[in-house]
């Protein structure tokens, strides 16, 4: 390992795999309530997990608890590794998934919050077991790593470096000057939330579990659902379905801009360059979407559009437009509706909405809209150079000029992600998948969405895929949640030699 400190890692792992733990237990009571055997497996997951913790927290005391670049990206990493290593042990224990392999598939698809499942039946799971799937979803939305900078000066552990590898998108912005201001600041924001949705959700007519299930998986930016259906179960309460959309376009909404608007600071909200092409990209695209509905008619919609709650054709199309713009570009992955089922046209856009993103600073995956803006800008500016070579022209973003290591950086990031994508849908089809679901699955799950395309559409799930195929897309999701550079500057060889 070099000149790594490496048991403040390992004192790290154990923090982290103490707080799973513990959310483990919260889950325990949802098992007693309903009487279920499963509250064993919960139970007893939540203890082995702990004392897992307990056992690396105590025999790993640093010399020195300064952590440095490369501490952060392995901390992050391997952090993200033992939260799908100990949270699959309730499916385990409790018989709701018996094999590894499915059991490790769903949990990283839970922390990572990309909402792929390999459940056939979810309304047949014990309820315990639906709330710690939520409860991943939680944990990961944010980032326990986040959770614990906010700890961290307890233990005389600094905390800059994981929040710079944590944070979702290009940079990190800083509500307060201390990191751990900011994590406390971010996390209640994510509380407050997720309660305030919960009360709207069982006011507009969920079950109190329903509610409190599906507000995790709304902020988190998940997409697991207590219902088979997903949220097509409530296509007969419009209400519900807007709750969702609202709170959707919030969790994909930068966390720092949330922050502003909480104060009143409205006009910060809109003076983001990011955000107005964000709050404007969704409208124009479901606007787009809307009239692909009512010209080609998915006949499993008419159910919703003739039943008495519902308005009519062209407002349960708006919805329904809107509802799954917004979750894929969120990558959310809750369905009211299989996009795939309006016309090829329809299955494009959303094709292409998989790499879109939410923004920077949020809970959703992808490439993010703001490194879609640097990328456009920089790609005017290249033409303007070719009529005025000798010109220095800067890209702008926010009225400033952003610097040229970051816009590297962001073409960077975007020419390895598609490289990625490419060489993954190839993969895929090596281990079974036609290659139509080898894109969807390889673009859902690098880009942390849920539904795709062909065999995994909005209304299949990844069950039937092979056992390889399913490490393979864990994988994906994996790097995807921590942004590439995380995790596959692990791979390089300059990165295990000494300083």
């Amino acid at each position: 390992m070099g000149n790594l400190n490496t048991k403040i890692i390992f004192r790290f792992l154990g923090i982290t795999a103490i707080l799973n733990g513990l959310f483990m237990f919260i889950a325990f009571p949802f098992s007693v309530f309903n009487e279920e055997s499963a509250k064993w497996g919960i139970l007893n997951a939540g203890i082995v997990t702990v004392t897992i913790g307990f056992l690396l927290f105590f025999f790993n005391k640093p010399k020195s608890t300064n952590i440095q670049k490369k501490e952060g990206y392995l901390i992050v990493t391997l952090g993200w590794l033992t939260l799908s290593l100990t949270g699959m042990l309730p499916y385990l224990l409790s018989g709701a998934i018996p094999t590894i392999t499915n059991a490790f598939f769903e949990t990283i698809s839970g922390y990572s919050t990309t909402g792929s499942s390999i459940l056939t039946d979810i309304e047949a799971m014990p309820k315990g077991i639906l709330f710690w799937r939520s409860a991943t979803h939680w944990i990961g939305g944010m980032g326990i790593i986040v959770l614990t900078i906010a700890i961290l000066p307890l233990l005389g552990i600094g905390g800059m470096q994981l929040f710079m590898a944590e944070a979702p998108g290009p940079s990190a912005d800083k509500l307060h000057p201390r990191i751990t201001d900011t994590a406390k600041r971010l996390y209640l924001i994510y509380v407050t939330l997720t309660l305030t949705q919960f009360f709207f959700l069982k006011f507009a007519g969920m079950t109190w579990f329903d509610a409190i299930n599906h507000a995790m998986a709304t902020m988190s930016t998940g997409g697991f659902s207590t219902k088979n259906s997903s949220v097509a179960f409530y296509n007969n309460l419009p209400l519900v379905q807007y709750i969702i959309i609202f709170f959707m376009l919030v969790a994909g909404t930068n966390f720092v801009l949330t922050y502003f608007a909480l104060k009143g600071k409205i006009q910060k909200v809109f003076q983001s360059e990011e955000f107005k092409y964000y709050l404007f990209g969704i409208i124009g695209i479901s606007a787009i979407v809307t009239i692909i509905i009512v010209h080609f008619q998915d006949p499993n919609l008419q159910t919703s559009i003739n039943h008495p709650m519902v308005l009519g054709k062209e407002e349960s199309a708006v919805r329904h437009a809107l509802f799954m713009v917004t979750s894929v570009i969120t990558t959310t992955g809750f369905v009211t509706a299989d996009f795939t089922m309006w016309n090829f046209f329809a299955t494009g856009i959303f094709f292409a909405l998989f790499f879109t993103g939410g923004s920077a600073g949020s809970t959703s995956g992808g490439v993010k809209v703001v490194r879609h803006i640097v990328m456009l800008k920089n790609s005017f500016l290249e033409f303007k150079k070719a009529l005025h070579p000798n010109a220095i022209i800067p890209v702008r973003y926010d009225k400033k000029a952003v610097h040229q290591n970051i816009v590297f950086n962001i073409i960077s990031f975007f020419i390895i992600y598609m490289l990625i994508f490419i060489m993954s849908s190839v993969v895929l089809t090596l281990f079974g998948l036609d290659f139509l679901s080898a894109l969807g699955a390889a673009a859902s799950s690098l880009g942390n969405i849920g539904p795709a395309i062909g065999s995994v559409s909005p209304v299949d799930n990844f069950n039937h895929l092979t056992g390889a195929a399913k490490w393979f897309c864990s994988f994906l999701m994996l790097i995807g949640r921590l942004e590439l550079f995380t995790v596959l500057i692990l791979f390089t060889p300059f990165f295990w030699r000494k300083n």
